[in-house]
């Protein structure tokens, strides 16, 4: 007999499947269209299941093809990934420094200082881009990558702190105190005991932080304009012009923003998902 919670939860699968289907179709629809040429993405009446599907377009823009194009986007490439690598590191170096510091000591003003910090991760990046425009400006730092270091380490450090100590928070300081009494310092404690128990974490805040980073395009828009700086959100804009639009190679540019992230993220897949259950269930 099917009973009402039956029926419940086969509605919720379906729905949960139309649902996915919603959201993922867009993005599937971009990742088809950089394997099709033009002459089939412009078709009328369009055509929705693709015929001819090759490399062509990649080929085109990494300048390897019969066809190339004068937007350099292995350049863009490299300013991505070097940009976003190097901010999260220096994101992650901070944040475990300062997680470590709100989860372990106690000082004046503590609660404070976390409050502050995680009341400056609200404010949209877009609303500090005048200002910041400005003071980099007098700095020199505009269309530059280590301005935009900065900005991204600065953007992600909230986050990380708030996230990393969550993780040392979890962790018992008797594990640390016992490893101290055994004879290891301080430092080979937190490397040898607390560390390890907290990499989830860590590897979780990196994820995102490098995703930030990588995915940005509202402040690296106005603040990079050469090539020597510019990153692959902006460089999308490349494929504008006046009157007309590169679709395929577009997508193309867009099917490589998106790679590196999807396999980051499967190569480190053990340790995010344990860092976004940790503490969940106790006992």
């Amino acid at each position: 007999m099917i009973t009402k919670k039956k029926i419940g939860t086969v509605a919720t699968w379906i729905m949960t499947f139309l649902l996915m289907i919603v959201i993922c179709l867009p993005g599937l629809w971009v990742v088809l269209t950089g394997f099709r040429p033009n002459r089939e993405i412009l078709a009328k009446p369009a055509i929705w299941i693709p015929e001819n599907l090759s490399l062509d377009n990649f080929a085109k823009i990494f300048g390897f093809g019969a066809e190339q194009i004068a937007i350099p986007v292995p350049a863009y490439f490299t300013n991505s990934l070097v940009i976003a690598l190097t901010s999260t590191f220096i994101a992650l170096l901070i944040g475990m420094s300062g997680g470590y510091a709100f989860a372990r000591y106690r000082f004046k003003h503590k609660n404070g200082y976390f409050l502050g910090l995680m009341l400056s991760r609200t404010v949209p990046g877009i609303a500090l881009s005048l200002p910041i425009f400005m003071v980099w400006s007098k700095l020199g730092l505009i269309d530059t990558k280590l301005g935009m270091i900065i900005i991204y380490v600065a953007l992600n450090i909230p986050f990380t702190i708030w996230l990393i100590d969550g993780f040392f928070r979890q962790i018992p300081k008797e594990m640390s105190e016992a490893a101290q009494v055994d004879g290891c310092t301080r430092w080979q404690a937190f490397w040898q005991i607390e560390f390890p128990l907290a990499k989830s974490g860590v590897a979780s805040a990196g994820i995102f932080a490098f995703l930030t980073s990588w995915n940005e395009y509202a402040l690296a828009s106005q603040l990079t304009r050469s090539t020597d700086s510019k990153t692959l959100p902006v460089g999308l804009m490349d494929f504008t012009a006046q009157f007309t639009i590169d679709w395929a190679g577009m997508s193309a540019m867009a099917v490589i923003i998106i790679v590196p992230a999807l396999i980051l993220t499967f190569l480190v897949q053990k340790h995010l998902i344990a860092g976004l259950t940790f503490g969940g269930v106790k006992g």
